[in-house]
């Protein structure tokens, strides 16, 4: 009986020093590799894409279409802080802006004439591969 109890016990021990170990060591690397901030990483423009929203809106100066753009690095992670700048037409309404922590960045363009126009966003004066068509009809 008295050896039924130290092997319990010892198996108690090296359960409590292995739980241990994967409570201060394993477990906090990994989540700190998981929900890293991508800040100081680079944005694959292979890997970012830009969406759009809303492409088609009434040529009246107030409708507005909406595009999205997503940066992302290589290892498809979101990339908040990089500034992204879309090209492609007169009437976007904010030019520049700053990819939040999702790495997403929402722009909107309005027009009063009639046309289509092909949106090009760029990061680090890089332009993106993928564009989106936006188009304003009365």
């Amino acid at each position: 009986m008295k050896s039924r109890t130290m092997v319990a016990l010892g198996v108690v021990a090296v359960s409590v020093v292995g739980i241990y170990y994967l409570a201060s060591s394993v477990i906090p690397r990994a989540l700190i590799t998981a929900t890293k901030a991508s800040v100081g990483v680079t944005v694959s423009l292979a890997d970012s894409y830009v969406i759009g929203e809303k492409i088609l809106a009434r040529a009246d100066g107030e409708d507005k279409c909406r595009v999205n753009v997503f940066l992302m690095d290589r290892e498809g992670r979101a990339v908040p802080g990089k500034e992204v700048e879309m090209t492609g037409m007169e009437g976007i309404v904010t030019e520049k802006a700053i990819s939040d922590t999702n790495g997403k960045v929402s722009f909107e363009m309005s027009s009063n004439k009639e046309g289509q126009y092909d949106l090009k966003a760029m990061v680090g004066g890089a332009e993106m591969s993928r564009g989106v068509t936006v188009t304003f009809r009365n």
